[in-house]
């Protein structure tokens, strides 16, 4: 446990630069899609509710924090592979929670506009974001935030 708690929170930060923009590209969505559920009740305890979560309200508020503050902390580089277990998890829950349903035609959240609705190909299409985001910070959990971090300026000194 100690070794890996010492993995954790000391990643390598020699990596290249330019995985600055994966840190970007993650952060940003997490945190944008964490205020959008403060935001609009449909995105944070609407959508929860539909979804048949216990105690949609505190879930949205956990849910939404645990993006903005997150997000910030991949965008900034700080505690990277922290804050990535639990978006990693995140994803997986999100998946689970309406891709199944999708595929099944079952889902309570609106079906996508346009074919396919349900079935193998909507999940395909509908879990895209999901897809990115998981193996993006898969990605910075295994490989650290790259040398232009604040995990890399706090190491050097």
């Amino acid at each position: 446990m100690k070794n890996f708690m010492q993995w954790l929170t000391n990643p390598p930060v020699d990596g290249s630069a330019s995985v600055l923009l994966l840190r970007l590209m993650a952060g940003g969505v997490f945190f944008w899609e964490g205020l959008l559920k403060f935001v609009f009740a449909n995105q944070g305890v609407g959508r929860f509710t539909k979804l048949g979560f216990p105690f949609p309200e505190l879930t949205a508020g956990f849910v939404g924090s645990l993006e903005v503050v997150g997000g910030l902390l991949l965008i900034v580089g700080l505690g990277t592979r922290l804050i990535a277990v639990p978006f990693i998890v995140e994803m997986l829950v999100a998946v689970l929670a309406t891709k199944i349903a999708l595929y099944l035609g079952t889902s309570p959240l609106p079906l996508p506009p346009s074919p396919p609705q349900v079935g193998f190909w909507a999940v395909l299409h509908e879990i895209r974001s999901e897809y990115a985001q998981l193996l993006t910070v898969l990605f910075l959990l295994l490989n650290g935030p790259g040398r232009l971090s604040l995990d890399a300026l706090f190491r050097s000194r």
